[in-house]
């Protein structure tokens, strides 16, 4: 074994230990369930806009918008902020520490763009009382690749690959391959019973969010339109606008709540 592959493998069980250390595990959890406190409030916002009030924005800067003007709001968000520092950090180690397919790697690092993503709305809120909603964020981002050379393919790519991590995420709900996450040999039947229908809910709910979003930034592709693309909110909008309106709408937040649900029993019983 030559001396960059000693290292390699001297830094893959660094991280390993690094995300086993009980300080991580407990902030990463944190993490867990102050994620579900955010798709919790943006499947309430989607039930109200199916039952026809369209004032609030449901995304997650709307939701740390709200969490901001509750009493001790800042607390709450400081302690957020914590929880999705401890979250980034662990799955920037599982993606380094080696193991795992490849999609799961993929997926670590979509997630840390995400939870990197609400530090900095949750640190914009603490610091300056405002958070850029979701789809402002991704029209931004989308013309700026837009602007680049070959910007539209790059844009399209995207779109694709956002449009097929939604399939996945339906298929994870379908097939339950949510399991492997949670640590069942600590779970009561009862429980196992109560996660798997939360999981299978909130990951297709999620899933067909994500496979939407996707439609349409590569739509914003094909026009070469960045208002085209859009955030949470704007595609949770997309399925009111839909021939079946508020019923399928209020379907994907039933379905949002759910997968809230399941975040806050994964706080509990995922393996870290």
């Amino acid at each position: 074994m030559n001396t960059a592959e000693r290292a390699g493998r001297e830094a893959k069980g660094a991280a390993r230990r690094a995300a086993r250390s009980r300080t991580l595990d407990v902030l990463a959890r944190v993490g867990l369930a102050c994620r579900g406190v955010l798709y919790a409030l943006i499947g309430a916002v989607a039930v109200q806009i199916a039952a026809g009030d369209r004032s609030e924005e449901a995304d997650k800067a709307g939701a740390i918008t709200t969490l901001a003007e509750l009493p001790f709001g800042a607390v709450v968000l400081w302690i957020m902020t914590a929880g999705f520092g401890g979250l980034t950090l662990w799955q920037v180690l599982e993606a380094v520490s080696g193991g795992g397919k490849v999609i799961d790697k993929v997926e670590s690092v979509g997630r840390v763009a995400v939870y990197i993503l609400i530090i900095f709305t949750l640190v914009s809120m603490l610091t300056s009382g405002h958070a850029t909603s979701d789809d402002e964020k991704s029209q931004d981002l989308t013309g700026l690749l837009l602007g680049l050379p070959g910007g539209r393919y790059i844009v399209g790519a995207l779109g694709l690959g956002l449009a097929a991590l939604g399939v996945y995420w339906v298929r994870q709900g379908l097939t339950k391959g949510f399991r492997r996450e949670l640590d069942r040999g600590r779970m009561s039947p009862r429980a196992r019973a109560v996660m798997d229908r939360l999981g299978l809910g909130g990951y297709v709910a999620r899933g067909a969010i994500g496979a939407l979003a996707g439609v349409l930034v590569i739509r914003a592709a094909i026009t070469f339109d960045s208002d085209k693309a859009g955030g949470i909110d704007a595609t949770l909008r997309q399925f009111a606008d839909t021939p079946a309106g508020p019923w399928l709408l209020g379907a994907v937040a039933l379905g949002v709540l759910l997968f809230a649900g399941y975040c806050f029993g994964e706080s509990r019983w995922r393996h870290t």
